[in-house]
């Protein structure tokens, strides 16, 4: 291991820092997994942190629940308003997207797997092929009966006049394109995502509480294949004990500072 001080690595762990950025380094296929925690530098807030949209609002989500939203009307009324003033339509990619972005760009990301449903990964440059959205995405609309995906922009510039706007094809129910509490992920997207955690030499979970299965179970596929786990999340993990390198420092200092030492900048 390389040799280096306090000084040189301003993290909390520098030894860990220095086996990450090796580990990394020694890759030719990283496949990334980010969640949440990957966006609340671009002023979108968390899930289940200390101060996560759940944490602080616990009836946000009963809002993501699938059967209360088809079933009744105002639910979707209020879910279509607190769409409209979400903070992803002023959201601007931050420096970890941008890093990883960068690392794309190397030709050394394998994949990014993503937990978020705000496009910030590919707006910051990742190529749309490479990113596997395991919960779909809030910049389109689908309709739960003919399946018409538009986009998010154009249904709602409807509310104005329509408080809960059908589907322009079927008239049938329409949600964004994500994945609710009570609805099947994808089994395409997955068994994608499983691919490459098992075809990947290293894997990096970002952001994430590693906390919400199947997608946590990445981890175990990926260290089943024997590629090592660096984790980069402000709070502990259920895979912690598991990892090869654990980084608990912020991340919009952290993964920009990786990505330079392993592209050796």
């Amino acid at each position: 291991m390389a040799s280096k001080t306090d000084d040189t690595v301003p993290f909390t762990d520098p030894e860990g820092f220095e086996h990450a950025a090796e580990l990394l380094a020694s890759a030719r296929r990283i496949t990334v997994l980010t969640g949440a925690g990957v966006s609340t530098d671009s002023g979108i807030p968390d899930y289940r942190g200390p101060q996560g949209l759940w944490t602080t609002d616990p009836g946000a989500q009963a809002m993501s629940d699938i059967d209360s939203y088809m079933g009744d009307i105002d639910v979707r009324r209020e879910v279509w308003l607190a769409r409209r003033a979400h903070r992803v339509w002023e959201a601007e990619p931050n420096a970890a997207h941008r890093a990883l972005a960068e690392l794309a760009g190397s030709g050394r990301l394998h994949a990014l797997i993503t937990q978020n449903i705000d496009g910030l990964h590919q707006r910051a440059g990742v190529p749309e092929d490479e990113v596997i959205e395991v919960h779909g995405t809030m910049l389109r609309v689908m309709c739960m009966s003919c399946g018409l995906r538009t986009p998010s922009a154009v249904v709602l510039d409807r509310l104005d006049d329509e408080s809960d706007p059908r589907c322009v094809s079927c008239g049938g129910i329409q949600k964004s394109d994500t994945i609710s509490f009570g609805q099947r992920l994808d089994p395409e997207v997955i068994e994608r995502a499983a691919r490459a955690a098992r075809e990947c030499d290293v894997f990096v979970a970002i952001g994430t509480s590693l906390t919400v299965h199947p997608v946590a179970g990445l981890c175990d596929v990926a260290m089943m294949a024997r590629a090592p786990l660096v984790i980069v999340n402000a709070e502990p993990t259920p895979y912690d004990d598991y990892a090869g390198a654990v980084l608990h420092d912020p991340i919009g200092d952290v993964v920009p500072a990786l990505v330079a030492r392993i592209l050796d900048r």
